[in-house]
């Protein structure tokens, strides 16, 4: 499976910025994502990474990362690199692992920083080992890591009723706000979130993981057709397709909200019943 141009162009520039300013220090650079799942959608899509290098860096190497990030940005507004920098090693870890003592440097929103395993997760390695792409370095298939299918429902349940579940009470506590901003600015939060929950809802149904609009799609099929507006409008956004499928904002959001209960207790519900 090929990469779509744009995603090649970024990634030539980068892998020179990063050679240039990094020499002889890259030893693996690897897409997940949108663009490994084959579904990458332009003006909307980011680029999901891993590079790795021969020596660990260090908040000493910033000025010089977010040069690399900051001249890629400035040429290429659209898409965004999403990633994080490690060594061989630490492929296949997990954040939960106990081990702290290293600050990984990462780039995410436009903004470099460093913290404890940035996007190392259930998700991240499941995709990478069964989907993702290989821009230089060693073969995927050469990294010794292995991610169970119960491994990963679980890891997405427990997302549902953390982050998930918080970013909805606040939602609802903000509501007289959400529905005073810009039509775009609602359109994000309600694509990321109905979007976002569905694909949590295939895998703990599927034990697998799609891309943003298969989930929707799976959605349709799958739940009851009182939801499937707010599911439509949510692929609608995804896809830059304008539709009328609700008469205001406040119907939208309070729509939109309503169903992302309903999910969550539904992937609940199903966990519990659960025979294996």
């Amino acid at each position: 499976m090929g990469t779509p141009m744009i995603v090649d162009q970024v990634l030539k520039d980068y892998i020179n910025l990063f050679n240039e300013h990094f020499p002889e220090t890259i030893k693996g650079l690897y897409i997940h994502g949108s663009v490994a799942l084959n579904a990458y959608v332009n003006d909307s899509s980011d680029i999901d990474f891993i590079t790795l290098t021969n020596r660990r860096l260090t908040e000493e190497d910033s000025e010089a990362l977010s040069y690399i990030h900051k001249t890629i940005a400035n040429k290429y507004k659209k898409p965004e690199m999403d990633g994080v920098y490690s060594v061989r090693e630490d492929i296949g870890k997990l954040s939960n692992s106990g081990d702290h003592n290293y600050k990984y440097p990462y780039y995410n929103n436009g903004e470099l920083l460093f913290g404890d395993y940035f996007n190392f997760n259930p998700i991240t390695w499941w995709v990478l080992k069964r989907k993702g792409l290989r821009i230089l370095g060693p073969k995927i298939e050469d990294f010794q890591f292995e991610i169970q299918p119960q491994e990963l429902s679980s890891y997405v349940l427990e997302n549902m009723n953390s982050y998930w579940t918080n970013r909805i009470q606040m939602a609802e506590s903000s509501f007289d706000h959400l529905v005073k901003l810009p039509t775009d600015e609602i359109d994000f939060e309600i694509e990321w979130t109905v979007l976002g929950l569905l694909r949590q809802f295939y895998t703990i149904k599927e034990f697998d993981i799609v891309s943003k609009l298969d989930a929707g799609d799976y959605g349709l099929t799958k739940l009851p057709v009182e939801w499937h507006n707010i599911i439509k409008e949510s692929m609608n956004i995804r896809k830059g397709v304008k539709t009328e499928c609700f008469s205001s904002e406040m119907e939208r959001l309070d729509r939109t909200l309503r169903f992302s209960k309903f999910l969550i207790n539904h992937c609940n519900n199903i966990v519990e019943n659960r025979i294996f």
